[in-house]
C-alpha cells in the first residue's frame, strides 16, 4: 500500500466546508487520488492539515487506509 495517501477510512463530507472529515480532501481530489503523480499527491497531502485547522476540523487519528 502507498504511503502516498491521507485516508484514515472516515469517508464523510461536511457539509459546511466540503471536506473529508477524515483527510481533508475534496471530492474531486478524492475522485482523481490515483491519476494524479505522486508530486501533485504529496502537495495536497501537505495542504491538508492548515486546509483541515482553517475548516475548524480536527484531523482524526489512525492507521491509513487506501483512497
Amino acid at each position: 500500500m502507498s504511503k502516498e495517501t491521507p485516508c484514515v477510512a472516515v469517508c464523510m463530507i461536511d457539509p459546511k466546508t466540503k471536506l473529508c472529515f477524515g483527510c481533508g480532501r475534496t471530492l474531486p481530489e478524492i475522485a482523481r487520488w490515483h491519476a494524479m503523480e505522486s508530486a501533485e499527491r504529496l502537495s495536497v497531502m501537505a495542504l491538508l492539515p492548515a486546509r483541515m485547522a482553517e475548516a475548524g476540523l480536527a484531523p482524526i487519528a489512525g492507521s491509513r487506509k487506501h483512497a
